[in-house]
């Protein structure tokens, strides 16, 4: 399963149509986001999936952790979202 990176500039609805894929696909998806606006737009984009979602039956539970990433040599906090149907 692929990791989904989100920065400030990703577009919540077309990353909740990829979530809700992934979602489908795999039964489970992981979003990593550094930065306060990647992280605003994960978490509209989660709030989007779950509206994807309803219909089918599916509501979605998300779990948020700190993990440390190596960006451009440079040792940065990114917040990694697991979502799974709950």
């Amino acid at each position: 399963m692929e990791l989904l990176k989100i920065s400030s500039k990703t577009r919540p609805a077309a990353l909740a149509g990829a979530l809700a894929g992934v979602i489908r696909e795999h039964g489970k998806a992981e979003m990593q986001a550094v930065g306060a606006g990647a992280v605003n737009q994960a978490v509209k984009a989660i709030a989007i999936a779950r509206g994807y979602l309803a219909p089918s039956g599916v509501d979605l539970v998300c779990i948020p952790a700190f993990v440390d990433v190596k960006i451009d040599d440079n040792e940065k906090t990114a917040i990694r979202f697991i979502v799974l149907p709950g």
